[in-house]
């Protein structure tokens, strides 16, 4: 591999891991906060990024993603909490879901007007430094982040809020859906990659356009 290559994978490695533990550890600290200790008893109220890394979901996937130029995506594992536990019953468990994504949106929002302040970002895009490269996979990680976690198929975090708002009979198969976990989401990423990956770029655009729009750029 080149050093440029390297260089990628790294500043795309290093968002991946503050991104996600944050991600992770926002909802280990919701579901806390809401009456839940499930996630601190198994040690996932952490900013530990060690305690949330999946092999394939935070660090394979997200890299092949990066190296042939697609909209990167990704997720850890799942923090552990009991939604009857949790205060306020399934809108108390959306919340718990909706506090991953949230924070990817808030993080990526951050360093969009940090990088505006320090003219990394002008009406040009990203500057073609390292620094407008840190901002940029900054931005474009985290919005990835948050569309892809939260589209409503379990056990991703929208199924979450999706389940919420529900009837019977949906919920009951999204949790026959939940039975399999992440071989379900496997499977949803293969088969469906291209219309996918289509869709993650629409939505990250359309982000990124808002984002301009309100540092008026």
């Amino acid at each position: 591999m080149t050093p440029d290559i390297l260089l990628h994978i790294a500043i795309v490695l290093g968002a991946i891991l503050i991104s996600m533990t944050l991600h992770e550890a926002m909802h280990a600290f919701v579901s806390y906060w809401l009456g839940d200790t499930t996630a601190k008893e198994e040690g996932r109220l952490t900013l530990n990024p060690i305690k949330h890394i999946d092999p394939f979901l935070t660090i394979i996937l997200p890299v092949m993603l990066a190296l042939v130029g697609a909209p990167i995506f990704g997720g850890a594992k799942p923090v552990p909490f009991r939604p009857d536990r949790v205060k306020g019953g399934d809108w108390g468990a959306a919340l718990v879901a909706l506090g991953g994504p949230l924070t990817n949106l808030f993080i990526a929002f951050i360093a969009f007007g940090a990088g505006v302040l320090l003219g990394l970002i002008t009406p040009a895009g990203f500057a073609a430094t390292i620094p407008g490269l840190i901002v940029m996979t900054m931005v474009t990680v985290n919005l990835g982040f948050f569309v892809f976690n939260m589209l409503p198929i379990p056990p991703l975090d929208g199924s979450r809020v999706l389940y919420a708002l529900a009837p019977e009979f949906v919920r009951k198969g999204m949790r026959f859906i939940e039975q399999f976990g992440i071989i379900f989401v496997f499977a949803f990423v293969l088969l469906a990659s291209a219309a996918l990956g289509t869709y993650l770029g629409t939505v990250i655009q359309f982000f990124i356009d808002v984002f301009t729009t309100i540092f008026r750029l």
